[in-house]
């Protein structure tokens, strides 16, 4: 019989492998200034001081709401604090990793908005209120009638932030690129590499969490992703930006499928496995059948969205002609 690993016993057995993690993170980052990324030069001709208006943003619509979704997103950071410090503990390695990367998380909304704000690419006035109001309702992934459940378990929280990270990352190179703009395209360039080292040292976590523990920790994959949501979603309008961002190719079902929960999966040997007793095995049959569903709700997606795309070039074609 498996024994049982508690959350305590996991903490404990996986310390020396947070602190490796934490270590070779050191080595793979690289230290950067948020101002190095951006166009102070801009800011002289910027109409400072006057009203906003649409025409002054050099940004796409879809860059627009894009770039402000990640913002917001990236302000919520004390509430991500709080949730991985009550799960991660503040002790030796793990609070020396809860605290590093709350430092580097915090210098990605420092250039974001200083980013916006000189470029007058965003209404200034109302990003910041969305700004009062995204921090002052706070962040739970369990949040009510938010159709997500809360990590129940330092399992939980593991596996959602690997999965978390990664998204983010896709979410962030992909926005860069919408903005056809370099000094958005280099910052969120760089700010996606420090997402994707964020994912590598939880998911090489999460992998060693799975030697020790594998039916509760693929009973925690299984449970995440069937609840998935990104950290947004509290934010204001969130559905109906996240359409035209999914419609832009900012992140879609596809990119979230074969991006982001594959690729992890893969890494993580789930389908490969032959440590699960019959919780687990239930547990991954569970998930395949997840898999399955994802990847039917994917295609309907792209087929809807080539339709869509479709129907807008025919408008624009007649417009033309006229």
């Amino acid at each position: 019989m498996a024994r049982t690993v508690s959350d305590l016993d996991l903490l404990r057995e996986l310390e020396p492998v947070a602190e490796a993690g934490m270590n070779l993170h050191l080595a793979a980052t690289k230290d950067w200034n948020p101002h190095d990324y951006v166009p102070w030069s801009a800011a002289a001709g910027a109409g400072v001081g006057t009203a906003w208006t649409p025409e002054d943003s050099g940004l796409t619509e879809v860059a627009r709401i894009a770039m402000v979704t990640n913002l917001l997103t990236e302000d919520n950071l004390p509430s991500y604090h709080r949730a991985i410090a009550e799960h991660f503990s503040l002790d030796d390695a793990w609070g020396a990793w809860v605290n590093r990367w709350t430092v580097e998380e915090n210098r990605h909304g420092i250039a974001l908005r200083d980013y916006l704000l000189v470029t007058r690419a965003v209404d200034p006035v109302a990003l910041e209120l969305a700004r009062m109001q995204q921090v002052t309702a706070g962040f739970s992934p369990g949040q009510q009638g938010q159709g997500s459940v809360a990590p129940e378990s330092m399992l939980d929280a593991l596996v959602y932030v690997t999965f978390q990270e990664l998204a983010t990352r896709v979410s962030h190179r992909n926005t860069g690129r919408a903005c056809t703009e370099p000094y958005a395209d280099a910052l969120l360039k760089r700010v996606s590499a420090d997402e994707n080292l964020h994912m590598i040292f939880y998911r090489g976590l999460a992998a060693s969490a799975l030697e020790l523990a594998p039916d509760r920790a693929m009973h925690s994959i299984y449970r995440i992703l069937l609840n998935f949501q990104m950290p947004g979603f509290s934010i204001p309008n969130f559905r109906r930006n996240a359409v035209k961002m999914a419609v832009g190719g900012i992140y879609d079902m596809r990119q979230h499928l074969d991006d982001v929960v594959l690729p992890v999966l893969r890494y993580w040997r789930m389908f490969d496995r032959d440590d699960l007793t019959g919780a687990g095995e239930r547990s991954r049959e569970e998930l395949a059948e997840l898999i399955g569903r994802m990847e039917a709700e994917a295609a309907k997606f792209e087929a809807s969205k080539a339709r869509y795309l479709d129907r807008d070039r025919s408008r624009g074609a007649r417009s033309v002609s006229a």
